[in-house]
């Protein structure tokens, strides 16, 4: 495990986090804007010099009394958000640069880097002739390329548009299952998060708050807070079974079938569907006359009553847990309470395309 401990103070901003993270996978490091994210970065590739603490990678100690590891021998990979390409060298030789100080560091070569990102049509090109999200792939690739113990990105997304950022979030998610080299990911951004990781850990001012497998801190009430009630939402597994003539794909989860609208991806796939809480309704019996297609049996696992109007219940959906944000009177109304059976309605055009995204381990459906 790369294991923390640190502390650093400035500018009225305490950072203090004491935390393993995993060698595996991609690690999210989830919060608000001036939460602390980018530090605990700095701080892991050993660019805060002022933080105070232990800092080591599997008993190997990077950083602790009287010791000191530079950067460049950390073995860390890292990726800005502008990127950093060198401007005066073509996509190829940005990445042959990186290729060839890692030397004989083992880890992806460079056609695997190649292919996972595809960036063969764009390798004689220059740095400032490419879009965005063309400069990301770049960028990521040449990171790949230094052959890191780990990845450390730095909102890498950040700085594109929405369609930019829907092209590049299958390169993210075929680098994750393809290459195997584990990433710490920080970002503001929900959507991107639960697309990408496999552990979730929350900052707020500076301390952790929450961490954990991803499915089950999105599914946890308590959690929230710390995502902002409109980001609130759970993620199911299905696999996608169908097109239909209408526009509809078919997804089978494990409590039945799920239509929405068609999913760009070949049949057969095994996918992560995020689910907004707002986006769910919830009836005692099953509903009839409804334009709504998703009408699945769920049993209500937790409920939690807000400050205010409204209340998060925690639902089990077939082997997977989700949320629905209702009104305290309507919690009330259904009689619901733990173990409560019900029904989950699910509007079909509510699931944006950028909810849907690849997992990495089969669902056993």
């Amino acid at each position: 495990m790369l294991s923390l401990d640190i502390t650093l103070e400035y500018l009225g901003f305490s950072l203090e986090v004491a935390q393993t993270i995993p060698q595996s996978g991609v690690t999210a490091l989830f919060g608000r804007s001036g939460s602390g994210k980018s530090t605990v970065l700095r701080v892991i590739a050993g660019l805060e010099t002022g933080a105070q603490g232990r800092v080591a990678w599997d008993g190997e100690v990077w950083q602790g009394p009287g010791q000191f590891t530079p950067p460049h021998q950390r073995g860390l990979g890292y990726v800005f958000q502008d990127t950093r390409l060198f401007p005066h060298l073509s996509v190829a030789q940005n990445l042959a640069y990186a290729d060839k100080r890692a030397g004989h560091l083992p880890g992806p070569d460079m056609a695997e880097v190649i292919t996972a990102l595809d960036l063969a049509p764009l390798l004689a090109r220059q740095p400032q002739s490419l879009s965005g999200g063309e400069r990301s792939r770049c960028a990521i690739g040449r990171a790949l390329l230094t052959r890191p113990r780990m990845l450390l990105m730095d909102e890498p997304l950040a700085a594109l548009d929405e369609a930019r950022k829907a092209e590049i979030l299958p390169y993210l998610e075929r680098l994750r299952d393809q290459i195997g080299t584990p990433i710490l990911y920080v970002s503001h951004n929900m959507a991107e998060v639960a697309r990408l990781a496999s552990h979730l850990m929350l900052i707020e001012a500076g301390r952790i708050t929450h961490h954990g497998p991803i499915e089950e801190l999105l599914a946890d009430p308590a959690t929230a807070p710390a995502l902002g009630l409109r980001e609130a939402g759970a993620m199911i597994h299905a696999i996608l079974a169908g097109h239909d003539d209408d526009g509809l794909s078919r997804l089978q989860t494990s409590a039945g079938t799920v239509f929405l609208p068609r999913v760009e991806a070949p049949l057969g796939s095994i996918l992560r569907v995020r689910i907004l809480a707002q986006d769910v309704i919830l009836a005692r019996e099953a509903p009839t006359g409804l334009s709504a297609l998703n009408i699945l049996p769920a049993t209500v696992t937790a409920i939690q009553m807000g400050a205010g109007p409204g209340a998060l219940v925690q639902l089990m959906l077939g082997e997977d847990r989700i949320l629905a944000r209702i009104t305290r009177r309507s919690a009330s109304a259904l009689g619901l309470e733990s173990g409560t059976q019900c029904f989950a309605i699910l509007k079909s055009v509510s699931v944006a395309p950028g909810n849907i995204g690849a997992r990495m381990a089969p669902a056993g459906l």
